[in-house]
């Protein structure tokens, strides 16, 4: 990867621009979310990872996509209000980006590049779940759907993918966080 993702421009969701460098030597869990999705209960899990592990050094970087069935047509502010109203997140939340296709925004472009694969822990793989509802899933290294999981070293390296259906406290995944934040 050429771009180190802490240079990559990103916008916080309340407008003002940013980029991931202000998070250099924390462990980042990097999440595209959506509201009206059927993974959209996971912002809580991912609110009580976050809790349990900030102090660490753990953040959980929100970024959401209307990339999916269009699961995600809200306004920043919208979103904003909805995930702290319903969830109670105090996770970063950034403004709302395109993840897949010619439009995919860079950080998801380096985070697909470095990760091409996503770690799925169910018995069926996400992808086959989708094609049970009638959806035909993006093929690989593209996202699947909503809720996809980058975990990113202090370093910026990243070391995981999991796939949607990875619940936010899955033993594999608290374990890859814990595993990363283990290191200095």
């Amino acid at each position: 990867m050429s771009t180190s993702i802490y240079d990559i421009p990103v916008r916080k969701i309340t407008g003002e621009d940013t980029s991931l460098g202000e998070f250099k030597g924390k462990v980042l869990l990097v999440v595209n979310v959506a509201s009206k999705c059927g993974l959209t209960p996971q912002y809580e899990g991912l609110e009580k990872i976050y809790e349990q592990y900030r102090g660490q050094g753990l953040v959980v970087a929100g970024f959401p996509a209307n990339d999916f069935k269009s699961q995600e047509p809200g306004t920043d502010a919208e979103i904003q209000s909805f995930c702290t109203g319903n969830f109670g997140v105090k996770f970063p939340m950034f403004s709302k980006i395109t993840v897949v296709g010619e439009g995919k925004h860079p950080l998801y472009s380096a985070l697909i590049e470095a990760q091409p694969k996503a770690t799925s822990l169910a018995e069926i793989p996400f992808r086959e779940k989708l094609k049970g509802f009638g959806i035909e899933a993006n093929a690989e290294p593209e996202l699947t759907w909503n809720f996809e999981k980058f975990v990113v070293s202090r370093s910026g390296s990243i070391v995981h993918r999991f796939s949607p259906d990875t619940a936010p406290d899955a033993p594999e995944l608290v374990a890859a966080i814990e595993a990363e934040l283990a290191k200095n």
